[in-house]
């Protein structure tokens, strides 16, 4: 029997000298697609007997979603929210050439390599503001990583939380960290406001983000930031119009955040504002 994922995130999170690490594993079976949105994440069986939710490198976005994915939900995961393990998926040159549809046997040629996945929470049910109210606290937990990620994709019509075994987890980052598909002015957008707050679905019960942000920015120190962009493949960081190389990118993406903290109470400041049009 496979240790399970629970336990393996333990060991290599924990033991290994502090520092995150992910899994890689194998994909050996396409089990189902997941059409939502233009990315079209799958269901898919590794080779250690687990079900993971895969984001493919070859979807319309790119390796961009799967950066911010992994960078949006190790981020969270460092400041204690429930997260599904990710791990490093790797698609062989042979795996999808027995697909009957031709859509996603081209988004799997696209796909060879490093992919990534996420646990699949089995039994899981989509969190519904109507049926379950969060304390002001939580809900002012998730309303500052997002405004944090410039995550634009938690809102009424698509949280992007799962109730699972009582708990609430946070899924799909893909969307965050928005300002690396331009490369331009990255330094302008760390420091801006981040609007789309008005739009997220636990805003009207975000009463103590000034609390947060008080508890959350100091834990997000530089050494945590790299530790977790450096998880993020070269081979990733590479190819786009920016005239910038996969070293380069690296470490816009930490200085992105680092300034992205620095701003907190920029971003704090909208998101209170915000709140008093809707309360």
């Amino acid at each position: 029997m496979p240790v399970h994922s629970d336990v393996v995130y333990w060991l290599n999170h924990v033991v290994m000298d502090n520092r995150p690490q992910l899994r890689t594993v194998n994909v050996i079976r396409y089990v189902t697609p997941l059409r939502e949105g233009g990315s079209l994440p799958a269901i898919a069986e590794a080779d250690d007997g687990f079900l993971y939710v895969l984001k493919f490198r070859g979807a319309g976005q790119g390796p961009k979603a799967l950066i911010s994915e992994l960078i949006g939900g190790e981020v969270a995961r460092l400041l204690g929210f429930k997260i599904p393990e990710i791990v490093f998926a790797n698609l062989d040159t042979a795996f999808g050439r027995t697909e009957p549809d031709e859509e996603i046997q081209d988004l799997l040629k696209a796909s060879v390599g490093l992919n990534l996945g996420l646990h699949y929470l089995s039994g899981s049910i989509t969190y519904d503001p109507a049926v379950l109210k969060l304390p002001s606290l939580l809900a002012s937990h998730i309303v500052w990583l997002d405004c944090l990620l410039m995550n634009v994709d938690r809102t009424a019509r698509n949280t992007n939380m799962l109730v699972w075994n009582k708990e609430l987890w946070l899924i799909d980052h893909g969307a965050a960290l928005y300002f690396h598909h331009s490369w331009t002015n990255w330094e302008e957008h760390s420091k801006k406001p981040f609007t789309q707050v008005k739009d997220h679905v636990l805003l009207p019960q975000a009463g103590e983000l000034e609390t947060v942000d008080a508890a959350f920015a100091p834990l997000l120190t530089e050494e945590r930031i790299r530790n977790i962009v450096d998880l993020v493949p070269g081979e990733w960081l590479t190819g786009g119009d920016a005239d910038i190389d996969a070293a380069g990118r690296r470490e816009v993406y930490v200085q992105f955040l680092l300034s992205r903290v620095a701003s907190s109470p920029i971003f704090v400041k909208e998101a209170m504002y915000a709140r008093t049009t809707l309360i």
